[in-house]
């Protein structure tokens, strides 16, 4: 619900009835709408695009990171009543809004455990890949939510391949 609608569209009472609980057994079961939430985040990132699946030690980062790329082209456009990234989107939300502050949070650690991945390996392209990683699913999954299919963003992420090999490959300090 909260990725179809987003995290302001989703009230209580659709909640609660999805559920089949009670508001009071809702809030002794979660605490509150946002730590509800922030249990959704969690578990959407460990199990959508599993890092811990595709960095493992010793994979070459360009293969691992082309994985990423094309099971994130596939995966946000897989279904279009929930298209893009349920982490990503809720990010973009109001600057001040808890949700928003809840998603970046967890964007933040997926986008560390890439830092750290390509650091074991290429410790000067760290910084600049991660960004360009990060940069590109985040359009991948903007583009998911404007309707664009798996096939067409799988050839943007193969591209965007060729622009961490390029990013990985650079000269020190360029």
């Amino acid at each position: 619900m909260f990725h179809a609608r987003g995290y302001e569209g989703v009230g209580l009472a659709a909640l609660t009835e999805a559920l089949g609980i009670k508001p009071p057994s809702f809030y002794k079961a979660f605490g509150s709408k946002a730590e509800f939430f922030a249990r959704i985040l969690e578990r959407y990132s460990r199990s959508v695009l599993a890092l811990e699946d595709i960095l493992l030690p010793g994979r070459p980062p360009a293969e691992a990171l082309a994985e990423l790329l094309e099971g994130a082209a596939v995966t946000y456009a897989r279904d279009p009543q929930q298209p893009g990234c349920l982490v990503l989107e809720a990010a973009r939300g109001c600057a001040g809004a808890e949700s928003a502050i809840m998603a970046r949070r967890t964007a933040a650690q997926r986008r560390n455990q890439i830092r750290e991945f390509v650091a074991l390996t290429h410790p000067d392209a760290a910084d600049s890949v991660t960004d360009y990683v990060a940069s590109v699913m985040s359009g991948l999954s903007a583009s998911a939510r404007e309707g664009t299919g798996a096939a067409r963003l799988t050839v943007v992420a193969r591209a965007a391949t060729e622009g961490v090999r390029a990013l990985l490959a650079a000269p020190k300090n360029a």
